[in-house]
């Protein structure tokens, strides 16, 4: 076995070991609160440029100040707070995912325990976007989705699908995206895919089979990471549609 596979993310962690306790969060970077932060982390990069995986903590106020990296993040249990620049207040609750940018001045709080999958992009790059247009961005998951264009069908075992995609952050570099995209039934070639995707099904169910012929299966709820160069052959017989927050380097 030499290909790489697909990551499952479980809420819980590993069934092996479960959530590790972290380090606690320095006394000085708070308002209120003693808080106890638990994770797993499911991927890394070489680096740590990237990384992605599940967090939870109990209540806590952080101060405020200027966000260090862009942030993709599916809350599963409780709720989070943040209050922009402008004192605008976003509550974000179990269900709905959300994106951080990097250099958002803003104040994270928790009024009760949170748990939430996360992908991090942690930018070494200086920030060129004026922090006062930077602001916490919801994922509409009912956004209107625009066709993707003609395919090429030499891509696929079926006929080349129309597949449609929603922009909902981009950073800076091109390289960090979040968005919703959807698709008809469709049997794509083998290939090694050319970027880090978390993705999190929101509709319908399939396979991803990888170059050593590990099935993965798929379906609405589940959440999970391809990771870059990995064997990738995606087959769907129904109707799928997910949010994704991919990661494709840009050198």
């Amino acid at each position: 076995m030499t290909d790489q596979t697909v990551i499952s993310f479980s809420n819980n962690g590993p069934a092996n070991t479960g959530l590790q306790q972290w380090d606690e969060i320095p006394a000085e970077t708070l308002v209120s609160g003693s808080p106890v932060q638990r994770g797993h982390e499911y991927f890394s990069t070489a680096g740590g440029t990237l990384t992605a995986g599940v967090w939870d903590c109990t209540p806590m106020e952080e101060q405020f100040g200027d966000y260090s990296v862009s942030e993709f993040m599916i809350v599963l249990e409780g709720s989070i707070e943040i209050i922009d620049q402008h004192g605008t207040v976003e509550i974000f609750k179990a269900g709905e995912s959300f994106v951080i940018p990097k250099g958002l001045p803003c104040t994270w709080r928790q009024t009760e325990y949170a748990k939430k999958f996360y992908v991090i992009f942690d930018d070494p790059s200086d920030l060129n976007v004026p922090t006062d247009s930077l602001r916490p961005i919801r994922v509409d998951l009912q956004m209107a989705l625009e066709p993707m264009g003609e395919q090429n069908p030499d891509l696929f075992i079926s006929d080349a699908p129309d597949m449609n995609v929603g922009t909902i952050y981009k950073d800076q570099s091109d390289q960090y995206v979040v968005a919703i995209w959807d698709s008809p039934p469709m049997h794509r070639k083998p290939a090694n895919i050319a970027r880090n995707e978390l993705m999190h099904i929101l509709e319908g169910s399939g396979t991803i089979t990888n170059a050593d012929g590990v099935v993965f299966s798929f379906a609405a709820g589940d959440t999970f990471m391809v990771p870059i160069g990995m064997g990738y052959e995606w087959n769907s017989t129904e109707y799928v549609k997910k949010v994704f927050c991919s990661f494709t380097p840009n050198t």
